[in-house]
């Protein structure tokens, strides 16, 4: 079982990862981008149109069923016009960048975290609130350019993920060191 440590470590080193990637190959990330939409958008429709038949009233077969058609759709959509695509995912990551790094500033302020821990998820937030910045007043800068920025994001992310875990586990084996009062 994975513990709260090693579990910050992974997410950091797959986030680098996908950020080094990311920033050496743009052009293969966007596609990467609009073909797993697609693929998820394929795998509602399925998953919406086996809900459809094996509900026995009629009002559900047809909402399942038009969830359903606007899968297909959007998966069809997707392929035909990768362009679109990107910049829907363009405007979509900037709503989740601008959201995700409120919510870390703000929780920033409102746990008991060191100077250094406060820090960083201010850093972390800011960083997140740019990105959204910059996504949201210039979404014709194209996929390579979100791709890129996207990469430089999970870099900073994934390394202040790496940086967390090697604290968490450092103070869970500074509680294990810790002699019972009176021994």
């Amino acid at each position: 079982m994975l513990s709260s440590p090693n579990t910050l470590l992974w997410r950091g080193l797959l986030a680098v990862v996908v950020g080094v990637v990311s920033v050496a190959w743009p052009g293969i990330t966007i596609g990467a981008f609009a073909i797993l939409f697609a693929f998820y958008a394929f795998i509602a429709a399925a998953m919406d149109g086996s809900r459809a038949f094996s509900s026995d009233r009629v009002g559900p077969v047809l909402g399942w069923l038009l969830l359903a058609l606007l899968s297909i759709a959007a998966a069809i959509g997707a392929l035909a016009w990768p362009g679109i695509t990107a910049l829907a995912l363009t405007l979509w990551i900037g709503a989740w960048a601008l959201v995700t790094g409120v919510m870390e500033i703000a929780l920033a302020f409102q746990r008991g975290e060191k100077a250094g821990e406060r820090a960083r998820f201010v850093l972390n937030g800011l960083v997140s609130v740019a990105l959204a910045f910059v996504l949201f007043v210039r979404p014709d800068v194209g996929a390579v350019s979100l791709a890129t920025v996207f990469g430089l994001f999970s870099l900073v992310h994934g390394t202040s993920c790496i940086f967390a875990s090697f604290e968490a586990r450092r103070a869970h084996e500074d509680v294990g060191h810790t002699e019972p009062a009176g021994v």
